[in-house]
């Protein structure tokens, strides 16, 4: 996907709050091989870095003009690699701590995700994740019943962005059967206060809207947009917007 910057730097505080929320979560230790899947611009995989005494730290994402602007830590401790995390994942190697912060809900097919990911993991090793509850989440209901209707169901010859995310009870589930010796798995609302529906729909083209407007021909794209706000203020005609964003936390030892 063209993952824009800029667009999604425009919440850059309120999208990096779960960020700090997974980070408490880690257990610091010195001498740490750690790995960022999905790590976006790797502004915040610097800070988690930072915050690592004497590790090395991996930031991998699939987009290279996310990874434009990463910064290189000086020597070796941090390093950027721009691939897929379904890719990375088959390399032979493991780490002390994996870390995701709202990318796997990119990847298909979690069932088999996370069993490969804990195979990963290093024994007294930890698995940190947090992801957008995206099927208890209203705008990417609304994208899906938008993608439905004519025009755009012709496009679309079938296709809709079913999420992969699963319910945390399901996550706690499989983190057991995969040799976890604690977890905590939890859903929390992170509540997001904008202007108005325009910034809600800002908020959602960094993200969720991109999967949509790639798939559709140039002369569709406006009207697809117009169309997702006006379902968005059908839900939200109150000003300002108070909109509850739930997202997933793991954290797990093994």
């Amino acid at each position: 996907m063209a993952w824009n910057p800029e667009v999604y730097n425009q919440f850059k505080s309120e999208r990096s709050a779960p960020f700090f929320d997974l980070l408490a979560l880690l257990k610091v230790r010195p001498g740490l091989e750690v790995i960022d899947l999905g790590c976006g611009t790797g502004e915040l995989t610097a800070q988690m870095a930072d915050t690592l005494p004497e590790s090395r730290v991996l930031g991998v994402d699939s987009s290279e003009e996310m990874l434009g602007d990463s910064r290189k830590a000086d020597g070796s401790t941090l390093n950027f690699e721009c691939i897929t995390i379904e890719n990375q994942l088959e390399k032979d190697q493991r780490w002390d701590i994996v870390f995701s912060n709202a990318a796997l809900q990119w990847v298909p097919d979690h069932e088999a995700l996370f069993p490969k990911i804990i195979s990963k993991i290093k024994p007294g090793g930890q698995l940190l994740v947090q992801m957008p509850a995206q099927h208890h989440n209203l705008t990417n209901r609304l994208l899906n019943e938008l993608g439905t209707r004519e025009p755009y169901a012709t496009v679309y010859a079938g296709w809709n962005r079913l999420s992969p995310v699963l319910e945390p009870g399901r996550y706690a589930e499989i983190l057991f059967e995969n040799g976890s010796k604690s977890m905590q798995v939890f859903e929390k609302i992170y509540p997001l206060i904008l202007k108005d529906v325009d910034a809600l729909l800002t908020w959602v083209s960094g993200t969720a809207l991109i999967p949509y407007l790639e798939r559709l021909p140039e002369h569709l794209k406006n009207s697809f947009r117009e169309d997702f706000r006006i379902l968005l203020h059908q839900h939200f005609p109150k000003t300002p917007v108070f909109y509850p964003f739930k997202r997933i936390l793991l954290e797990a030892q093994f």
